[in-house]
Order: C-alpha cells, then structure tokens, then sequence
C-alpha cells in the first residue's frame, strides 16, 4: 500500500491565494508514488476563504481533501492541532495558505525521510541556493536571534526555527503534547521535539517568497515577544 503524506494548511482570510496554493499541490507529483491527504482547517476566515476552499473541493472530487472549521478565530497553532489530529498519514508536513512556500519543494524535505536518515526536517530560507525575497532587515534579525535562543536551549544548530515548512513522521508528531495556540507553536514543537531520545532532525534549503504586510503577512514584533516566552517555557520548564 502507498504511503501518505498529510499536508495541513491552516488558513485565516487566505481567499486571494488558497487556491493557487492548492492548485499546485495538486499538480505536485511525490518521490516514491507517495499519495497525497490534504487537509484544511479554517480558523474562522472572515472573508470567502472557506467558499472557494469548498469550491475547489467540488472541482477536483478525486483529490483527498479534508475540510475543517474552528468556530471561533483560535489561531495558528490551534490550527495546527486541529490539522495534526485529522491527519492519517505516514508523513505530515506543514503548508501556509498563501504564496510564500513553494508545494514543489516537499521532494526536498522528504527525501531523508524516504531514505531513511531523518524522523524530522526543516525546510530553512536562511541556507542553499534557492530563491529568496529580499524584504525586511529586522523581521531576519528577529528569526535569527529566535533560531539562535532556542537553539541555546535545545543543544541543536538549526538556521531557521521560525520556518513554516517542518515535515515530521506522523507517529512522532502525534504523540507530543501542544499547547501553544497561536504563533508559540514553532518555538513549543522545536522545543518538544529536542527532548526525544535519539531523534533525528534534518534541515535542507528551500526557496522562500514572502509577503509584505500590505499582501497579507499578519507576524508581528508581539509574536516575537511569545516566542522568546515560548523558548524559555518550553525548554526550562516543562
């Protein structure tokens, strides 16, 4: 039987870009005929999010999406939860609804995996040769000094903690306990997964297109602020 990978996309107010997100996931052929779950938690979208989701459901009808609604806006990381819970494949990997990470690129985080040197990779914007957008100096500062406090803290060498794309084997994630609802989860799962024994984290380069806040980035310096309690919290006292 073909494995899976299980591609959670949490998503609030995303209606300009979800489907172009979709479309290429859809179009993205995996190494090793892994088929594809994709599975959507909208986090209580204000705008159409959830119709053109349902829309490009009926559309393509063969394509195993799953959809679900928060009934309340809980956050990203609530997402997440929601998302990781739903999943049912082998593998799991995380997918922003917008434009700033490219589907094509899971090959390049799967491949330890598939061959059989990682439990955990990170996609990071910071190393290889990949595409980058050149955008704002103190929101690098700021993921640079967050990579580097928690990798204080966690004893490993990441270039990019913050990074949306983590691809995990669902066994391991699915046994963690997460808490952190909102944009803490990054820091919280780093921190979670570092305690594992024998844990094998990987890191590959990917391209990264991002977005101004005219465009749709909603992260602020606030959820900096969290990260660094998240840092601390997670490592020191749990």
């Amino acid at each position: 039987m073909a494995q899976i990978l299980s591609i959670i996309i949490p998503a609030y107010n995303e209606e300009n870009t979800i489907c172009q997100v979709l479309e290429k996931i859809r179009k993205t052929k995996l190494h090793k005929n892994l088929k594809k779950e994709i599975v959507i938690v909208n986090d209580f979208s204000t705008d159409a999010t959830s119709e053109v989701v349902l829309e490009f459901k009926e559309q393509y009808p063969d394509e195993n999406i799953h959809f679900f609604s928060h009934k309340s806006n809980r956050g990203k990381g609530a997402a997440l939860h929601t998302g990781i819970k739903e999943a049912t494949g082998d593998y799991l990997i995380i997918q922003d609804a917008d434009l700033e990470y490219d589907p094509d690129e899971y090959n390049l985080l799967l491949k330890p995996v598939l061959d059989g040197f990682a439990d955990v990779v990170y996609g990071s914007r910071f190393i290889g040769g990949k595409p980058h957008r050149i955008l704002f100096f103190w929101h690098s500062i700021g993921n640079g000094f967050l990579t580097f406090l928690s990798n204080m803290f966690t004893n490993l060498n990441l270039t990019d903690m913050e990074t949306c794309f983590k691809l995990f084997r669902s066994d391991i994630i699915k046994q963690i306990v997460l808490e952190e609802e909102r944009f803490g989860f990054e820091p919280e799962v780093t921190a979670k997964i570092s305690k594992i024994p024998n844990i094998r984290i990987y890191e590959v380069g990917i391209s990264y297109y991002g977005r101004t806040y005219a465009e749709g980035k909603k992260i602020n310096w606030k959820d900096g602020i969290e990260a660094i309690k998240c840092i601390i919290k997670y490592n020191l006292f749990q």
